[in-house]
């Protein structure tokens, strides 16, 4: 049989094809426009994502047996608000998870009702990307729209909805709305309250593994795909790719370099000691992680490339960078491009770079990108060892560990272990694999990573290498206190 994962980013949709032996048998994509119509703020058309889809479904199964494709499953880019009518009319652009125009309802949230209620409320305090803040943006400054609304959801839930009729949503992506106790695992009548907000109008909860429903009619038609194909809820894209890289179970962690760049540590129990840095998110597996995410990982390598140094050879560029240079760079470079989250929840933090001289080249500042990333990840790990957690090894994925530059410089950053996946396919992968467990391919989430994800890569931190880092980060993490009225100010 054949499982259909569906990677739902935020500048393109990733389908992969897999076989019930984990097997990837085709992959294609479909890249959709991404809004900016003020500064900080970011926007899509739902409805650009659906075309995009049944596209791109339509290409992925073009030359197989179609009556082969036993399920569907999707992981996608969390937090973004999609609001619909009674007749299913997208009400305006869905607000997405880098968008940062609710500091004031996030701040709203945090100091009138208080970190220590939102805590008990969901187990979590409120971040600017969170869904809950964009909610009460909509009420304050759209109320005709908010007046209308008769579904709210997620921007993968969006595709499902439309693929099965049912309005649903799973544990691990709910948990980013500010609007689930997650440690219970239900809507947070407080939270709605708060928002202004009806259960009836909030999807059905579900584990990421569980079916939803199989495709409506009109959808198997146009999809050319068997009515009775299993839809899957799906998982939040870190957690989808957690499971797509085997970080599944109690105390595994993986680090994913993405647009944004998130660490993530899964976890059998909800924690007992939180920190309101982390997130404490429910996991795909039916357990629970930790995740630190920042905004901005590859993507300042790419800006940096492509805006800026106006290129496309990103390896020819890493290639410039002495090794000897490694750990004694005079250069910072902070990553807050899109301001950022873990662990500062700073809308209006701002990239920049610090500490050039005379002599410094094109090398330094691109060397100072990708150490700036892996001293943001670094300040989640901190965090989560606050927490009291021992983290000595991660799996790494995403489009930045493609780069063994980049690679090196975050096991000596973290001065931990590294491995890589042999099939680095992120959410798509773990999407795929979720419907597999649904259809019966595998009788757990646990036990299908057990027999597919494999290890092909691994790298060791160098000790006097991490003890130069260990000097940098000392340096590193002064600067965002020192900057932070600046930010503002800007």
């Amino acid at each position: 049989m054949y499982y259909i994962g569906i990677d739902l980013g935020t500048s393109a949709v990733k389908l992969l094809l897999m076989e019930g032996n984990g097997r990837i048998e085709k992959i294609v994509s479909r890249e959709y426009p991404l809004s900016f119509p003020n500064p900080g703020w970011s926007e899509q058309n739902p409805e650009d994502w659906m075309k995009a889809v049944v596209d791109g479904v339509k290409e992925l199964t073009s030359g197989i047996d179609r009556s082969q494709v036993a399920g569907i499953g999707a992981g996608g880019q969390m937090h973004g608000l999609v609001i619909l009518d009674q007749e299913d009319r997208v009400l305006r652009p869905a607000i997405l998870w880098n968008d940062g125009r609710t500091q004031e309802e996030t701040d709203w949230l945090n100091n009138e009702i208080g970190t220590e209620k939102l805590s008990a409320y969901t187990g979590n305090i409120a971040f600017a990307g969170f869904t809950a803040p964009k909610i009460l943006w909509v009420k304050k400054h759209e109320p005709e729209i908010f007046a209308k609304i008769a579904r709210v959801m997620l921007p993968k839930d969006y595709v499902n909805y439309c693929l099965t009729g049912v309005n649903c949503t799973d544990y691990s992506d709910a948990a980013g709305m500010l609007l689930l106790d997650v440690k219970k695992k239900a809507w947070s009548k407080e939270m709605l309250d708060i928002c202004g907000i009806r259960e009836e109008q909030m999807p059905k909860l579900f584990e990421s593994y569980e079916a939803v429903g199989t495709l409506k009619p009109e959808m198997a038609k146009l999809l050319e795909l068997p009515e009775t194909t299993v839809v899957v809820a799906g998982a939040g894209d870190n957690a989808a790719a957690a499971v797509g890289t085997g970080t599944v179970g109690d105390g595994a962690c993986n680090i994913s370099l993405g647009t944004s760049g998130t660490i993530f540590v899964s976890c059998k129990n909800f924690p007992e000691k939180t920190n309101p840095a982390i997130h404490a998110f429910a996991h795909a597996d039916g357990g629970f992680h930790l995740m630190g995410c920042m905004l901005s990982a590859a993507s300042c390598n790419k800006w940096w490339m492509e805006e800026i140094a106006k290129t496309s050879d990103f390896a020819g560029e890493q290639a410039a960078i002495c090794e000897d240079k490694l750990g004694k760079n005079h250069v910072f470079y902070l990553p807050y491009l899109m301001g950022e989250r873990a662990p500062h929840n700073d809308a209006f933090a701002r990239s920049c770079f610090i500490g050039m001289t005379m002599d410094s080249t094109r090398a330094d500042m691109t060397q100072a990108v990708l150490e700036g990333v892996a001293f943001g990840i670094r300040d989640s790990l901190e965090a989560i060892r606050a927490m009291g957690i021992s983290v000595d090894k991660s799996m790494i994925c995403g489009g930045g560990a493609k780069s063994p530059l980049w690679k090196k410089i975050f096991a000596n950053v973290l001065n931990i272990e590294l491995t890589v996946p042999e099939t680095e396919q992120g959410p798509g992968y773990g999407g795929a694999i979720l419907a597999a467990v649904a259809c019966g391919e595998y009788p757990s989430v646990r036990e299908a990573d057990e027999k597919l994800v494999k290890v092909c890569d691994t790298v060791l931190p160098n000790p006097e290498l991490a003890a130069l880092y260990e000097n940098r980060y000392q340096v590193y993490k002064k600067l965002y206190p020192a900057l932070k009225g600046v930010f503002r100010e800007l």
